[in-house]
């Protein structure tokens, strides 16, 4: 364990200013409120506390920061107050420790509605000092490197936890090095098998090829010299994560995956950083679609660099990330480049980016709201998705997710506009609303004066920004007819069980589903936002499934016109519960996608052919074939245990296609035969549970859809 001594000693080689008396009395105060505990390896307890503020001191963070991780799990775990702490060190470092105390408390693996509060009150204590996420990063941190000690039940729900939201809220932070490692750390947990077969190839090609690292580091100091740029190279091989997800998304065995390495430029200017990238382009093959430029278009964490792919030495495909010694200290520490002293002073970065304005911003547009599906949604789009850059007419830039239409463009300029749009023009051209939007296009949205929200809107819209919008507008306008017709429907829903749908009932109902009156549980319902099933379960959560009328599956879609004829999509296999669209082919009638499929871009210049489709509602007989995307280990009984698993769920296999067979495991394709999403969701938890299963996903292939019209 760092000593008191040594803390202050790291502490003092960034800053000299330091308050060395606040650090050793935080310190010993940490060590007496700990003492007698121990953690589940058997080492005293305070080891911990003192690990995570050697991990900030490492990055150089100020003193209050690291006197709140000595101290921040005193108030959880210790006999100390909240009092004792503000006596002791003072306001700011108790709100601190208070504030980190709030964010471990937090459930984030339960309910999806308590998920949605957990998110929502992460946001608000991080709103008010940033420091506290960063104190509880480094401490999710430490804690994943010391997992082992946990039971395997205990591990693999923190390593699920750290996937899901520390590791992309640390990326959004701009702390790319700890994202890596809580990715690495977790995907160590729940994929040791596949991480560690990474790790053996990485082994084996070292072994065959030499230190491919050094050698093509040497090639590139090389060509720098010659072109008289002082620069530091700098190579590593990627992180086993980050070459799994590659293998995953190309759909591409290790031997087959290219950019394994990268490779980074440090220079002392910005011109230098485009003299660099000539002389890399000018000694080896640019790969065609591979090249970024972050440094005249930053992302929106401060982030800015040059991305460039090249066919290096042998062929080798390598990725060279070129950028200033400033851009490379916010690529590094992101957020924490705010806090970070040097010789006792805080250092000014002109490329730092404060996220507290991102956060502050998704607070202001969700203050009001309290449908947590929205704020989740609304999160989730915030934080992990890719990011499209469009202009106004003016040439204001507007961030949008990736998939975003001329409806989310519309409500990221102003509610008004976006409840007031009709129509849009993308670089001069009429185009429809559900048009998907491209980096780097001109928007121009058409509005008229008395002009509503339209309940379709609802499936065109991505962002939680504008959906959120488009529900209270629609909410407001119709939720006197809404709550008519959801007592209508809570009366038949209760009856078909044997009760009744009180006022009490429908408050309790309420109650327990998180919203405000009976009338907005009335007014979700008529709208659809809610289901009948949903309500009486929520009341009595033990009663057998609700009779549901038996689909016709001939008429499975409502929205064709004249009788048309329909066929589910191959490429992307849509099923009773998604979201879906049509397109009409001549002779062949309608052949109905998911609205998330890429193949739809194909269309996106021929409006005429797009058709607004839904499924009917009611029970859908097992008839919709979905693939999905198997790694099993290779051992005796696993394939049967599997299938077992399937039928278990009243779902039946259709067919079987091994893709891959190594000693050590299977990737196969199963084709299951379903009823709708939910039916879906049951057997990939079913099967997903299994620990023989590394890997599960659906399966799409967008050729298929080239086969499917052909065979028409």
């Amino acid at each position: 364990m760092t000593t008191a001594d040594e803390l202050v000693t790291l502490v003092r080689s960034y800053n000299p200013r330091t308050n060395e008396k606040l650090l050793r009395e935080a310190y010993g105060f940490g060590q007496q409120m700990h003492d007698g505990q121990a953690r589940r390896s058997g080492e005293p307890y305070f080891t911990h506390p003192v690990a995570v503020s050697v991990l900030l001191a490492e990055q150089q963070m100020d003193d209050a920061t690291l006197v709140t991780a000595l101290l921040h799990d005193t108030i959880e775990d210790t006999k100390a107050s909240y009092g004792e702490i503000e006596r002791r060190f003072g306001h700011e470092i108790a709100e601190l420790v208070d504030g980190v105390t709030k964010l471990t408390n937090l459930q984030l693996d339960s309910t999806k509605t308590q998920q949605a509060e957990n998110f929502r009150k992460l946001f608000m204590a991080t709103s008010r000092d940033l420091r506290v996420t960063l104190v509880k990063l480094a401490d999710r941190l430490h804690n994943m490197r010391t997992i082992k000690s946990m039971s395997p039940e205990k591990q693999i729900q923190k390593a699920r936890e750290t996937m899901d939201i520390y590791a992309p809220l640390a990326g959004r932070m701009g702390m790319q090095w700890m994202r890596e490692e809580l990715e690495d750390l977790a995907f160590r947990v729940l994929n040791s098998e596949a991480r560690n077969s990474i790790i053996r190839r990485f082994i084996t090609l070292q072994r065959e090829s030499g230190d491919v690292i050094q050698k093509i580091t040497a090639d590139m100091r090389i060509e720098l010299e010659k072109a008289k740029i002082s620069a530091e190279v700098m190579g590593r091989a990627k992180k086993p994560y980050s070459i799994w997800r590659k293998m995953q998304e190309k759909d591409q065995g290790f031997s087959r995956l290219s950019d394994i390495y990268g490779f980074r430029i440090i220079t002392a200017t910005e011109a230098d950083c485009y003299r660099v990238l000539g002389a890399i382009h000018q000694r080896w093959r640019a790969v065609p679609g591979r090249f970024k430029d972050y440094i005249s278009q930053p992302k929106s964490n401060g982030y800015r660099s040059i991305h460039t792919t090249v066919s290096g030495r042998d062929g080798k495909r390598v990725e060279v990330q070129i950028r200033t010694r400033e851009m490379h200290e916010v690529a590094e520490t992101g957020v924490a480049a705010h806090w970070s002293y040097r010789n006792g002073e805080r250092v000014e970065n002109r490329f730092a980016v404060d996220p507290v304005h991102w956060i502050a911003s998704l607070s202001e547009r969700l203050d009001d709201g309290h449908d947590h599906d929205e704020f989740l949604e609304a999160v989730k789009l915030e934080m992990y998705q890719d990011q499209v850059f469009c202009f106004t007419p003016k040439g204001d830039v507007i961030k949008l997710p990736r998939g975003a239409t001329p409806i989310d463009f519309a409500y990221a300029i102003h509610t008004r506009i976006g409840s007031a749009c009709v129509g849009a023009r993308i670089d001069g051209m009429r185009v429809p609303l559900w048009t998907r939007l491209k980096n780097g296009q001109s928007v121009d949205i058409i509005t008229a004066d008395g002009q509503t929200p339209q309940a379709t809107w609802i499936d065109i819209a991505v962002t939680g920004r504008a959906k959120t919008a488009i529900r209270r507008a629609l909410r407001e306008e119709d939720r006197e007819r809404f709550i008519k017709l959801g007592a209508e429907l809570a009366r038949v829903a209760f009856e078909n069980v044997g009760k009744k749908a009180t006022d009490k009932a429908m408050r309790t109902a309420a109650k327990t589903l998180a919203l405000d009156s009976a009338d907005e549980l009335l007014a979700r319902l008529g709208s659809a936002e809610l289901t009948g099933r949903q309500v009486v379960r929520a009341i009595y959560p033990d009663l057998a499934e609700l009779p549901g009328e038996e689909v016709d599956e001939t008429h499975a879609v409502i929205g064709l016109e004249g009788g048309a004829s329909f066929t589910r999509a191959a490429c992307c296999q849509p099923v009773p519960g998604e979201r879906i669209v049509g397109i009409t082919f001549r002779g062949q009638g309608v052949i109905v996608h998911a609205i998330d499929c890429e193949n739809l871009t194909d269309y996106e210049d021929q409006p005429e052919r797009w058709v607004d489709l839904r499924w009917q509602e009611g029970t859908h007989r097992p008839v919709n074939t979905v693939t999905l995307d198997l790694t099993i280990s290779n051992d005796a009984g696993v394939l049967g245990r599997i299938c077992t698993l399937i039928g278990e769920q009243s779902a039946n296999i259709s067919d079987l296609n091994f893709l891959d067979r190594k000693p050590d495991f299977y990737r196969l394709l199963v084709d299951v035969d379903l009823r709708d999403a939910e039916h879906l969701h049951r057997v990939m938890k079913a099967v997903e549970a299994e620990s023989n299963v590394s890997s599960l996903m659906r399966y799409r292939n967008p050729k298929r859809a080239t086969q499917q019209v052909a065979a028409h």
